[in-house]
Formats: structure tokens, sequence, C-alpha cells
């Protein structure tokens, strides 16, 4: 199994230095969203890669990871959540602009689907990134999710800029060929009952899907499910072995 990195920097990013990482040589590319303020390896450090080598061996999937520059803006939290919701603007244009075209040029294909993946905040990018663009995106994989970014960093009312990356709130206000496009889609919706846990996230998101007809499921796991990493490592080869086996 092999490994390749590249860097780069991106005007969609302040100019910021991304890292994106890949493992694997064949199969279907699998974009995982770092947590919160991880880094495109965090994935390997804690063991996530390792318990998706069967799978990487197999060639059933190649694995993509790129630096999380925009959930470092808001736990960092320096310059307000209206920065930090203007930043994702660009990170989500930087994903569909700058990351999927190098993922389809490593994969030797124009219009190559992507499955999107995420815990914690990555799973709020994984949801995203399905919504925003599902001519890109076949499924999206979302575990132990924060959807409602606001809640947790903002005050006073949303911004402009906020709406437009809260697939919470724009999801109701999706156009019909838009919706078309999604409805053909799936979002797989994931979490434990355990510490730091919160599910009543993933059921927002849940309904505010199936209010317009997104095919969805909601797989709750027990109270012995945290939200940490050994969670994470055994969901997700169970639910991209049921999407690509």
């Amino acid at each position: 199994m092999s490994k390749e990195t590249s860097r780069w920097r991106s005007e969609r990013l302040e100019n910021k230095e991304v890292l994106l990482a890949r493992w694997g040589d064949v199969g279907k590319p699998v974009l995982l969203f770092p947590t919160a303020a991880g880094d495109a390896e965090e994935i390997e450090r804690f063991h996530m890669i390792r318990v998706l080598a069967g799978l990487l061996e197999q060639q059933k999937i190649k694995v993509y990871s790129v630096d999380s520059l925009a959930g470092q803006e808001w736990i960092a939290g320096e310059k307000g959540a209206g920065h930090a919701a203007w930043f994702q603007n660009g990170f989500a244009s930087f994903i569909e602009n700058e990351v999927v075209p190098a993922v389809r040029a490593d994969c030797r294909s124009n219009d190559i689907e992507i499955i999107a993946a995420g815990s914690s905040i990555g799973a709020y990018n994984a949801l995203l990134s399905i919504c925003r663009r599902p001519d890109i995106f076949s499924h999206a994989i979302c575990m132990s999710g924060t959807y409602d970014l606001w809640k947790k960093f903002g005050e006073g009312p949303k911004t402009p800029d906020y709406q437009r990356i809260s697939p919470l709130d724009f999801i109701p206000q999706l156009g019909d060929a838009h919706l078309e496009k999604l409805r053909s889609r799936f979002v797989l919706i994931t979490h434990g009952k355990g510490k730091w846990e919160a599910p009543e996230e993933s059921w927002w998101v849940a309904n505010a899907l199936g209010a317009k007809g997104i095919p969805n499921r909601v797989d709750e796991w027990g109270e012995e499910w945290n939200h940490d990493w050994p969670t994470w490592r055994n969901m997700l080869p169970k639910y991209l072995e049921e999407l690509v086996g």
C-alpha cells in the first residue's frame, strides 16, 4: 500500500499552505476529513489507516485526507465566528476546485465520484460536501457529527456566509435541480450514546434531509461508544465495506 503527499498554497485559504495525503493505489476514492483542527495525517496517527488496511489492500478504496484549515479557524476563534464562516466558504470552494481535481487526476478519471467521510467536525465537512456538490460526491459517512457550528462557536444572528455553509440552514432552500441530484445520493449518519456524544445533532440532520426526500439512514450505537477514535475505527470500516464491498 503506497502513500503520497503534496503541498501547495491556496488563494482561497488566504494563501495558507495545505497538505493533501493519499493512501492506496486503486479503488473508490474516499475523502476522509480530519476532526476539528486536525491535519491530513491525523487519520494515520490515530490508526484509521491501519483498520482500513484490508479494504486498501483489496484495492476497493483509496483514502485521501486534507488539513482541516477551516476547523482550525473555528477552534481558534481569534477573528470571530463570522470570519470562520467566511473562511469555511473558502475551504468548501478549495475542496471543490482544488482537492477534487487533484483526486480525479490521481485516479486518472475526470468524473469519478467520491465518498466523503469524517467524524465530529469532519462529519460536518462530509455532509457539507455532498449537500453542496452531489454531482461530485456519491455518498457521505458522517460519524458523531457536530453540525450546528453557530450554536457551538457563534453569537448573535447567523451571518449570510454561515447560512451558505450550514446544511441545516440551506437544505430547506435548495432548488429543484439541485434537490433532484441530491435525492440520487445517500447520507449515512451514525453516532454512539457514550461520553461527549450528541445524538440529537444526527437527528437534526436526518430530519432536514428527510423533509426534502434525500435518502439517509441513522445508525445509533450504544452507550459504550464514546465520541472518540475507538468508536470511529469500528464504524468506518463497517460502513465502507457496506458501500463498496
